[in-house]
């Protein structure tokens, strides 16, 4: 018989290069290497999403693709902790499309809160929740959370932001769609470029007809197609400028939420 295989460790490997440390993506690293990055710095980003119907030519994780990419691409640039991201929110008006997964806004509030809190025990002071998931109950929730934890947690800074906040020029330079919003052109183009084989066709122009004021049942009767915009004016390469942008802009968040006093 031949002598057995034992393949090296990883990090014993000539083809590999380890750096301790140059990894802050929490899920990636080993307890050693978080104990060293704190000598580093204190800040986390923690990127928050939905499981959510995004038309028939979008990943149903679309909120948070996108949004998890920006961030460990900023990761890239500075000195910053990446959490785990949150796959659940609220979603009020796809609740009933096929493969939406929304939570209660109390079981949302308590997840980030908890999640917040341990990382605050493990040494984080600075907090980024960034969320690629822009409904207002669902970002009315992470502020009243944010709001909480600041009276409950000393030496804390708390950012809430959404993605399309972040970027409303840099998106208004680049979106065509009058009135783009969920899986139309926007959305559309920054999977095209992070994700381009998650994307199942050009997608179809649509409009929900939810009248005003009005709180509706049958929610998928009044927008069956899933889509707000017009995604069939997507492209890979408008969906890297705002990508681009969206770096930028949270490599600026990072070094501003060190030096904020608040």
């Amino acid at each position: 018989m031949g002598k057995l295989f034992r393949p090296r460790p990883l990090y014993e490997m000539n083809n590999f290069r380890f750096i301790l440390g140059d990894n802050m993506i929490i899920q990636e690293i080993t307890m050693t290497e978080f104990e060293e990055g704190l000598n580093k710095t204190r800040t986390v980003i923690l990127p928050v999403g939905t499981t959510e119907e995004h038309g028939s030519h979008l990943p149903l994780a679309t909120d948070i693709i996108h949004v998890y990419e920006m961030v460990k691409e900023a990761a890239r640039k500075i000195d910053v902790f990446v959490a785990p991201p949150i796959y659940y929110g609220l979603c009020r008006s796809t609740s009933e499309h096929p493969g939406t997964i929304t939570i209660s806004g109390d079981t949302f509030r308590s997840l980030i809160r908890d999640v917040v809190c341990s990382l605050y025990a493990h040494g984080m002071r600075n907090f980024i929740i960034i969320s690629g998931h822009a409904g207002g109950t669902h970002m009315s929730s992470l502020s009243e959370v944010g709001e909480l934890l600041l009276s409950e947690l000393p030496e804390t800074n708390i950012a809430v932001v959404s993605l399309f906040d972040l970027i409303e020029k840099e998106a208004s330079d680049v979106v065509e769609t009058k009135g783009d919003s969920h899986a139309g052109e926007l959305e559309t183009s920054l999977i095209l470029y992070s994700k381009p084989h998650l994307v199942k066709g050009p997608g179809e122009i649509s409009y929900p007809q939810i009248p005003a004021y009005f709180l509706v049942r049958e929610k998928r009767k009044c927008w069956p197609a899933g889509v707000w915009g017009d995604p069939t004016k997507a492209s890979a390469e408008k969906g890297k400028r705002v990508f681009d942008a969206a770096v930028d802009k949270l490599v600026h968040l990072s070094n501003e939420i060190e030096r904020f006093r608040g």
